[in-house]
């Protein structure tokens, strides 16, 4: 429990609000929203942007080697790469929604903060047992799975070495990104952003040494993404350790109790829902895209690395905001939620906008960077406005999915985790049967379009299920409960 404002009446007003702005849980429960969204959001966006970043620049390590089926493999192996984000983020985002919940549940019920111990330790001890297995089978049938990446005959031998090398890493990647989602959930944001830029210029680190000095290709890029996770890891389990006061990933607190696994399955099962229809999804455009040559592969490769530097800085906002919903829908605050999620929304709006029009605009200066091929760059920047126009849409997606994420509106969550990969695979084999290569470059972009008019529809749909739940974890509601109970 926070003890910064115990015996406030003691303090100074100014040593008062000092402790309240240093405290982690100040910004979740009371904070102003715009404060509390700067808190949240900005380190966030800062540290996705970095990673977005180093996308870039390890694309350009690759590019430097001038070999595009180098460029590809990544390309192939990006989708098995979700998928093991997402094997961390079943555990991480709903073990890290349902902590945030039971943070804002305690501030009427502290025995609610009890059971965050047996969340916390069952979120990362399963995220690195599913990992173990995940990694152990992928590496039992890496040339299957190298075919069904896609990889062609030139692209076969590059793709299993970067494949190879991140099955090995699986338990240290699936831990790494849970326990980012359990940092976060106690609003500590900025911890989690010096967490990620630490592991993006240790990456760099290594990418310079194991790319450029020891000349190991892809197989290096691989090998400096998963040691400098492992630092991630350290990182998060001493901070939680010496820090959190109700998060614990001693193994003893580990549970298969209905009460954790229903809550954390419910959220995080869209995660990988969403990571499998990806991959789907991936496999399909990888497939049909390599019919036009590698040229194609790699320009795509090259603009989606462009592409996510906007794209993240949203991701930073709609992901950041998470722990402040979950809070206050454990809370039971419903003006806190309404203002977070309004406040929210125009800020993806002004960063889309700006961001998509500065983009756009110096489309041809920043593709021409990294790659000098005319028909590469040709492709690319096709590719690169299409992802642009999508990026519009998804800001607006991805606040709505964290909304039902932090509502435990599960059956929503898992709708829209499936929507695209149920969207798009028609979609792009209508478009590369009708237009080509430009009917699969625009699928995506389509298909975003359509998950959002869904998502806005249930979203209007579940507002009466998301006020009742609100009206239950109200204190005044936990005060009659309790009254009742006592008598």
């Amino acid at each position: 429990m926070n003890t910064s404002n115990i015996d406030s009446e003691h303090r100074s007003p100014d040593q008062a609000d000092a402790d309240a702005v240093g405290s982690n849980r100040w910004y979740l429960s009371a904070a102003p929203i715009v404060r509390a969204l700067e808190h949240l959001c900005v380190p966030m966006a800062a540290a996705m942007i970095v990673g977005a970043v180093y996308n870039v620049i390890n694309a350009g390590f690759i590019g430097s080697l001038h070999d595009s089926t180098l460029l590809a493999a990544i390309t192939f192996g990006t989708p098995l790469l979700g998928l093991v984000m997402a094997i961390g983020g079943v555990f991480g985002v709903g073990g890290g929604a349902l902590i945030s919940r039971l943070l804002g549940a305690s501030e009427a019920d502290p025995a609610k903060a009890g059971e965050i111990k047996h969340v916390s330790s069952f979120a990362l001890w399963g995220a690195v047992i599913a990992g173990v297995v995940f990694g152990g089978l992928g590496l039992l049938l890496l040339g299957p799975l190298v075919s069904v990446l896609g990889a062609d005959a030139q692209a076969v031998a590059a793709t299993g070495a970067y494949v190879a090398v991140m099955l090995c890493f699986v338990p240290v990647l699936a831990a790494a990104f849970c326990l980012e989602q359990i940092v976060r959930a106690e609003g500590a944001a900025r911890q989690v952003m010096i967490g990620l830029i630490a592991s993006t210029v240790a990456n760099v680190v290594f990418d310079v040494l194991f790319i450029l000095v020891l000349h190991w290709g892809v197989g290096g890029a691989a090998l400096a993404m998963g040691l400098s996770n492992v630092g991630v890891v350290v990182y998060f389990v001493v901070w939680l350790q010496r820090n959190s006061e109700h998060v614990s990933l001693s193994p003893r607190w580990f549970t298969l109790a209905p009460a954790v696994l229903k809550p954390v399955f419910g959220v995080g099962v869209g995660e990988l829902l969403q990571a499998s229809f990806l991959i789907v999804t991936s496999l399909v455009l990888n497939n049909l895209a390599a019919a036009y040559g590698d040229s194609a592969l790699a320009a795509m490769g090259v603009a989606v690395r462009i592409a996510q530097v906007p794209e993240f800085l949203v991701m930073g906002v709609t992901l950041g905001v998470l722990p402040l919903l979950a809070y206050s829908y454990g809370k039971g605050d419903r003006g806190r939620l309404t203002s977070a999620v309004r406040v929210s929304a125009l800020t993806v709006g002004g960063i889309v906008l700006i961001a998509a029009v500065s983009v756009f605009a110096f489309r041809d200066q920043v593709f021409s960077a990294f790659v000098a091929d005319p028909s590469v760059l040709a492709i690319g920047v096709t590719i690169l406005t299409a992802q642009l126009v999508a990026m519009i849409v998804n800001g607006f997606t991805g606040l709505i999915t964290s909304l039902f994420q932090a509502t435990g509106r599960s059956v929503a969550a898992i709708v829209m985790s499936m929507a695209q990969g149920v969207l798009f695979i028609p979609i792009v084999l209508l478009g590369n049967l009708w237009f080509g290569l430009a009917g699969i470059i625009w699928s995506l972009t389509v298909s975003e379009a359509l998950v959002f008019v869904i998502g806005l529809g249930m979203w209007l749909a579940s507002r009466a299920a998301i006020d009742r739940g609100l009206a239950e974890g109200s204190p005044e509601r936990a005060a009659e409960v309790l009254e009742q109970a006592a008598a």
